[in-house]
């Protein structure tokens, strides 16, 4: 890859975990449908002297492009543009025209949210982020904030492209940032760069790992990277045209030798089963007690799921899955809520309620607490119920209150693989 780039996001509400970092993975997968490589995504407080450390750091380890989001608003603690300009030998000047454009914004912002505020303090704020460095090309406002890019004063080290905090204003301003022309020299001479996923369904990354070993030379060129979570094995390839023939090798090894856990070369679980249940012409329906609603959560998250989800009921305790799913009392007294007996029940019950081809039943001990001998934290049965009967799984889950949920989703959605597309059993 000839051509790398890095992140450096800013923000101590990011650093310390207030708010998750969307802009970091985000700018990673677009450099690299760009055909560019990131080199680092490092996080960095609303501190000028740890800015300026992250920024010495990634140019010192060659990338031509470094990307920083965040410190562009009116505040004392924006300073990204001040501490991006004494970086580059640009000191800050005001841009006169930029000023109106951006205090246009702000007044029309203010006036359709009814806001009001000390002019000398708005004008003020304005005027800060008019503050740019000198020679620098001005990305036009999405929200308030404008973008910049940034080349080095000498002609030497990366050239800097400073983006808004904001997901929507940084994505909004993400074409123009490429189309600028400093950014285009900076990017000249890339590659494309492409990306293949295989996941496999319960395969251990030691087994996965025995085999890569086995034709390690067979491989060269291609870099692997694996994640195993709740039970799926992602499989994550990125190479350079030249290695296709050696991709093509792996693909081949992977198909052969795990045949019957292989599920996916590329889509990922929720796409399999949105796409089978679309093509099916298939409805479904869930009843869920410990996962609470996340299984239909994860099921409504795609846009044009209400054609195939109908409703879900979260019956957590044991009078609402009687009342509302008609779970009999005798089942619930005679095996007691966490049972197969009442899973099947469930699915039943939500197949039947809402009118459903499919009928998913989850219930189940997350913890940490409430368990027993017999049924300890992590017992969790499941049902789906469908028009070739019923399919059950009874599960002994390690880990966490919410990765007890999340995995048992997660089981609960190959379920629904195997009905709607086939592949390994679940």
């Amino acid at each position: 890859m000839s051509v790398r780039a890095a992140v450096v996001v800013t923000g101590t509400e990011v650093l310390t975990g207030r708010v998750a970092d969307r802009n970091g993975p985000w700018l990673a997968e677009q450099l690299r449908l760009l055909g560019v490589d990131v080199a680092h995504v490092v996080v960095v407080g609303d501190r000028p002297d740890d800015l300026r450390s992250a920024l010495g750091f990634v140019a010192g380890t060659g990338v031509a492009l470094v990307i920083t989001s965040g410190g562009l608003g009116p505040t004392a603690d924006d300073l990204t543009a001040e501490v991006v300009g004494g970086f580059q030998g640009r000191p800050l000047v005001l841009d006169a025209e930029l000023e109106q454009r951006i205090g246009a914004v702000v007044e029309r912002l203010m006036a359709r949210r009814g806001w009001r505020a000390d002019p000398r303090a708005t004008a003020a704020g304005v005027r800060k982020q008019a503050m740019v460095p000198q020679g620098a090309t001005v990305l036009e406002p999405v929200g308030t904030a404008p973008g910049l890019v940034v080349p080095p004063a000498g002609g030497q080290g990366p050239t800097v492209l400073v983006l808004p905090g904001p997901p929507a204003e940084l994505q909004g301003m993400w074409d123009a940032a490429v189309a600028a022309e400093p950014t285009r020299r900076a990017l000249d001479g890339r590659e494309e760069l492409r990306q293949e996923t295989v996941r496999l369904w319960r395969t251990l990354e030691a087994q996965l790992a025995a085999t890569l070993r086995e034709h390690e030379d067979e491989f060269a060129g291609l870099e692997i990277t694996t994640c195993l979570k709740d039970g799926e094995l992602e499989i994550v390839t990125r190479y350079a045209p030249a290695a296709q023939p050696r991709y093509d090798r792996l693909a081949a090894v992977l198909a052969e030798e795990y045949r019957d856990t292989l599920f996916s070369t590329g889509p990922t679980l929720d796409d399999l089963v949105a796409v089978g249940f679309a093509e099916r012409g298939l409805t479904v329906a869930t009843a869920e007690s410990c996962t609470g609603g996340l299984l239909a959560g994860r099921l409504t998250e795609r846009p044009g799921s209400s054609a195939w989800v109908l409703g879900g009921v979260v019956a957590y305790a044991n009078s609402a899955k009687e009342q509302l799913l008609g779970v009999p009392r005798a089942v619930l007294e005679e095996h007691g809520a966490v049972s197969p007996e009442v899973a099947v029940a469930l699915a039943d019950g939500a197949r039947a309620r809402f009118g459903a081809d499919v009928g998913v039943g989850i219930t189940g001990v997350a913890g940490p607490g409430g368990g027993t001998p017999e049924k300890p934290v992590g017992t969790v049965h499941l049902c789906v119920a469908g028009p070739d009967g019923h399919e059950l799984r009874a599960l002994r889950l390690p880990g966490s209150r919410s990765a007890v949920r999340e995995r048992s989703v997660t089981q609960a959605m190959h379920l629904l693989r195997v009905l709607t597309v086939g592949g390994p059993p679940a």
